[in-house]
């Protein structure tokens, strides 16, 4: 091969961003090719759309594919290279007349005879640079993995951010909701009022600083991996000699740094009593609130807990059909008038819902959560998650998730909907006054257990 065709060969198989042969070469959609290591370390340090370093074509997608055929030619050009390198001297076995081979169980160059003599029958006969891929192989897995690691770290990151914005919101929502209940109470309960706030705001900043730390932590863990992955990246480049050398202890070090990632917070606040607030609700009890039958449904929540499908209409669905997990309940009367407050027990369930809806919806079979005058509480548990939340508009709630009684209060008159709990004597959530246009019939849907 002619000088001009070696170095358009050398060109071919030589990444242009580490300006060496490939390792891991992938193909990105704009036909662009780049060493897989390299790629992410240039994305990564880049903003948003992803582009080709080379065209700066933007690319739709991240998870590329080996170039197998590349991948090996790159292989050759590297043992190509070493063997290039070598003095021409020392290529030829005197005793032997035999072409010298660097072997990397005898560290140094042998020929053939040479290396299956007693002296080194010990060694291993491959040549080095077969060693040497070997090891960038095992290398370019460990990245994949370590890469895979970092992603997910990074959203654990993001996700500690958006809790920390969420947070501050939440906390000021719930003082405000919370003053609100508490202009209902008689005068004697200003000092309690003026406690719970304080307590309130005491667990809001407590609560703040975790989610602040957290990010630290995962941001520092995150650092650290990057520096580990990165220096996976630079051995990769080591001579072939040195490259099997220090393995071991790289690889080890990899596993602790990913046994020490952070845990992250589940930030919930305590459920302060109201006292008093059950007694004077209590006033308005409802009794039979809901029909005592159990409808069978099958009820399934949306992604974003917004929508409620049922497969079959709650009034003609088979008495016990096969597979049904969940039940619905209907108000036995829909109210257009008045206070009302009535208890559901939710004990044992992790998901439903409850509150109350336009008296016109109970003929539907798909029920928007979000919907005017649908005021829910809604249970879910996803992947041992679970989150307690309401409707119109869509809240998410970082207090304690009742385990026992939820209470249910109407006030028509001031267009009011809240939510209690019973056994900690707390509220839940308080609907900001509206004016209801339309009856309103309690609801109740109890998902699988």
């Amino acid at each position: 091969m002619d000088s001009a065709s070696q170095q358009a060969f050398q060109n071919e198989v030589t990444c242009t961003i580490c300006l060496d042969y490939f390792i891991d070469p992938v193909t990105i959609a704009c036909g662009h090719n780049f060493c897989r290591p390299c790629l992410f370390l240039c994305w990564e340090e880049g903003k948003a759309p992803m582009r080709c370093p080379a065209c700066r074509e933007v690319s739709e997608k991240s998870d590329f594919k080996t170039n197998v055929a590349l991948k090996k030619l790159a292989s050759l050009a590297r043992q190509t290279r070493a063997q290039r390198n070598i003095d021409s001297s020392d290529k030829i076995c005197v005793q032997h007349e035999e072409t010298k081979e660097l072997f990397g169980g005898a560290k140094k160059r042998l020929c053939r005879p040479s290396s299956e003599s007693l002296e080194h029958l010990a060694h291993s006969h491959s040549p080095i640079g077969w060693d040497a891929e070997e090891c960038r192989e095992k290398l370019i897995k460990e990245m994949d993995y370590l890469w895979k690691i970092n992603q997910g770290t990074q959203n654990d990151l993001n996700q500690e951010i958006r809790k920390t914005h969420s947070i501050e919101n939440y906390v000021n929502l719930r003082k405000a909701i919370i003053k609100i209940q508490y202009l209902k109470m008689h005068e004697f309960l200003e000092e309690e009022e003026r406690l719970h706030l304080q307590a309130l705001d005491r667990e809001g900043k407590e609560l703040f600083q975790q989610l602040q730390s957290s990010q630290v932590r995962i941001a520092e863990h995150l650092g650290r991996m990057k520096d580990k992955y990165r220096e996976l990246w630079e051995m990769c480049h080591m001579p072939d000699t040195e490259l099997p050398q220090n393995m071991g202890n790289v690889l080890a070090s990899t596993d602790l740094a990913h046994m020490q990632k952070p845990q992250l917070v589940n930030p919930e606040l305590t459920s302060w009593g109201i006292t008093g607030v059950l007694n004077m609700l209590n006033n308005f009890t409802v009794h039979n609130a809901l029909n005592r039958e159990m409808t069978p449904c099958y009820m399934s929540l949306s992604e974003d807990v917004r929508q409620v499908i049922f497969g079959d209409d709650h009034r003609s669905a088979p008495v016990d059909p096969p597979g049904v997990e969940s039940f619905a309940m209907w108000g036995a009367q829909a109210f257009s008038s008045g206070r009302h407050y009535w208890e559901l027990d939710v004990t044992g369930s992790s998901n439903w819902i409850l509150g109350v809806c336009k008296d016109s919806r109970t003929a539907d079979t798909s029920i928007i959560i979000d919907s005017d005058e649908m005021f829910f509480l809604i249970s879910s548990k996803s992947s041992n998650q679970y989150s307690l939340s309401t409707s119109s508009p869509h809240i998410v709630h970082y207090v304690q998730r009742p385990q026992g009684r939820v209470g249910v209060f109407l006030d028509y008159e001031n267009g009011a909907v809240s939510f209690f709990d019973v056994y900690q004597g707390s509220l839940i959530y308080g609907f900001p006054p509206s004016s209801f246009s339309s009856p309103l019939r309690p609801f109740f849907c109890l998902g699988s257990r």
